[in-house]
C-alpha cells in the first residue's frame, strides 16, 4: 500500500479547512494558496470528498467548500479510502473481490488479512482533529 499524492493532499486540505474553519464556505483558491497546491488538482480531490460526505460545496458567489462534519468525526482511513480506494495490501483483500481459488491452501493469507486489518484500524484511529492537535501551530506543515 502506498498513499498517493491525492491522499496526502486531501489530508492537507482537510487539516487546513479545519484549522481555518468558519460557518461560511471557503473558496478553494484560498486553501490552494495556503497549501501551495494547484487549485485544479484540489478540484479533483474535493469531488471525491463531497461524494463521500466529508465536504459540502456551494457554487457561485460566496461559494466554496466547508467541512460537513466535525474534524473529530472524519478519520484518516476514511479520507484515504475516498481518494485512493482500498487500503488492501493484496488484491484478494480488496472489498468485493472474488475469492481466490488458492485461498484454502494459501499460507500467506493470514499475513495479508492481519496487515489489512491493522492498517485500517490504525488509520481509522486518527482523525483530522488529531492531526491538528499533533501538528502544533499549523500552516507551516508538510504531510
Amino acid at each position: 500500500m502506498m498513499v498517493s499524492t491525492k491522499g496526502r493532499y486531501a489530508l492537507r486540505l482537510l487539516v487546513d479547512m479545519a484549522e481555518h474553519r468558519t460557518e461560511s464556505f471557503v473558496p478553494l483558491k484560498e486553501v490552494a494558496q495556503r497549501q501551495e497546491i494547484s487549485e485544479k488538482y484540489l478540484e479533483s480531490i474535493v469531488k471525491a470528498l463531497v461524494r463521500g460526505g466529508v465536504l459540502a460545496g456551494l457554487r457561485g458567489k460566496g461559494g466554496g467548500y466547508r467541512l460537513k462534519r466535525e474534524p473529530e468525526q472524519i478519520t484518516v482511513g476514511e479520507v484515504l479510502r475516498l481518494t485512493d480506494g482500498s487500503l488492501a495490501p493484496v488484491s484478494c483483500q480488496e472489498p468485493g473481490s472474488s475469492p481466490c481459488p488458492r485461498m484454502v491452501e494459501c499460507r500467506t493469507l493470514p499475513i495479508w488479512k492481519g496487515l489489512y486489518e491493522r492498517v485500517n484500524e490504525y488509520l481509522d484511529g486518527y482523525t483530522i482533529a488529531d492531526l491538528i492537535r499533533d501538528g502544533g501551530q499549523g500552516g507551516d506543515y508538510v504531510i
